[in-house]
């Protein structure tokens, strides 16, 4: 703290340092000190309720939006078009070529090998019908959004040998229920050749005529059943925000020579739902933090200027003693921005432990925008700015004599 004369009987102009003002912000709040804590307990409220209605429904949504994505909001299927002579056979390399395309994330291929499966050799071949022999790539999985229930997915270690992976259905229909360690695996008569099951796949909700499938490693029906190669049916997975742009390209991408000849399956539905539900939500978070932040900056508004009109005495003193107008007004603004500051810390803290513990009873992952905590903090500090800044010009503009006087 620095001091100069003006010249004459004045009293000496004082300048505070930013400790100084900090300092005196504090007087306020530790000679009331249940009105401070009742004052930020008012804003620390209205943050809280910031962050428990942004935390919870954002809780909410991620836990929705994952079962969307569970429906295939982000898969698109490909194949040429049914009964078309003569038949259209797609590239050998389609799912190379649809890798290409910028926003897909995956892309596998399946192609129909006309082979019958056979429970073993003495068995009607006729009692498989509806089982149908595909050759898959190794990651098809990542593509349809499958699991494997029991055993193991084919994989380049597997893939060039008589190994196969059921279908839930079909592994049901053959009589395998589970692939069980350190047994003798079951085998499966194709092409008149034993193949080896290694694993057995769960239900696909998403591509039922899958698991009335045997799948075979790409190599192994290229060399054992004389597949020829060509994919029946391309799978992919894409950004969601590209599906649209993505199967729009993907028949030009396929066959080239005549696009119409290439079947795309449409978004599924659940796009549409969750796209619809990511603007519900962002909607409804903007109106109830906006009320939030309202009610706490009204409180500290409120607050300071009792403590204007309570507290005049003091700054008439602090004034005839030679306290500028600027020092008032930043004493007063400092405690309002100390005294929203200080709930809004405390707001963050309570919606925070809320919004988890909320989440946690609901069996969500809790979710804390790290968006709504920082606005929370900044949200309170500019909230005791604007609410300090009319009591504190009152403060400043009041007269030693008028303070002085009795009240």
């Amino acid at each position: 703290m620095s001091g100069n004369t003006t010249g004459g009987n004045t009293l000496p102009v004082v300048r505070l340092s930013p400790v100084d003002i900090l300092r005196l912000g504090l007087i306020g709040l530790r000679v009331r000190k249940m009105r401070a804590v009742l004052s930020a307990l008012g804003i620390s409220i209205g943050i809280a309720t910031m962050i428990v209605v942004t935390g919870i429904p954002a809780s909410s949504q991620r836990d929705l939006l994952a079962q969307l994505t569970a429906l295939g909001t982000n898969t698109l299927k490909a194949q040429p078009q049914p009964d078309q002579q003569p038949p259209v056979l797609l590239p050998t390399n389609s799912a190379d070529l649809v890798r290409r395309i910028g926003p897909v994330t995956t892309a596998s291929a399946l192609g129909n090998t006309h082979q019958t499966v056979q429970r073993t050799n003495r068995s009607d071949p006729n009692d498989s019908a509806g089982i149908s022999v595909l050759a898959t790539q190794n990651d098809l999985l990542q593509s349809i959004n499958a699991t494997v229930g029991s055993g193991r997915f084919l994989d380049a270690g597997t893939d060039r040998f008589r190994t196969v992976v059921l279908g839930y259905q079909a592994a049901t229909w053959l009589g395998f229920n589970r692939i069980a360690p350190g047994q003798p695996a079951p085998q499966v008569f194709i092409g008149n050749r034993w193949f080896t099951v290694i694993g057995i796949l769960n239900p696909m909700p998403l591509t039922p005529d899958l698991e009335q499938a045997v799948l075979v490693g790409w190599p192994a029906a290229v060399h054992y059943l004389q597949f020829d190669a060509h994919p029946t049916v391309v799978y992919l997975t894409a950004r969601e925000n590209a599906m649209e742009d993505v199967r729009s390209v993907l028949p030009a991408t396929l066959y080239p020579q005549l696009p119409d000849l290439v079947q795309i399956s449409r978004p599924s539905d659940a796009l549409a739902a969750k796209r619809a539900s990511q603007n519900t939500f962002s909607s409804l978070f903007l109106g109830l933090a906006g009320v939030a932040v309202l009610v706490g900056g009204i409180g500290v508004a409120n607050t300071m200027i009792i403590s204007v009109l309570e507290r005049r005495r003091e700054i008439g003193l602090r004034r005839a003693l030679g306290s500028s107008r600027g020092q008032i007004r930043g004493q007063f603004l400092t405690e309002a921005v100390l005294l929203s500051g200080l709930g809004g810390v405390a707001g963050t803290i309570l919606g925070t432990l809320a919004t988890i513990g909320y989440a946690a009873y609901q069996g969500w992952r809790p979710v804390i925008p790290l968006s709504s905590v920082t606005a929370s903090i900044a949200g309170a500090l500019l909230v005791g700015i604007v609410a300090g800044v009319y009591p504190s010009i009152r403060a400043s503009h009041l007269t030693p004599t008028e303070a002085l006087a009795t009240v």
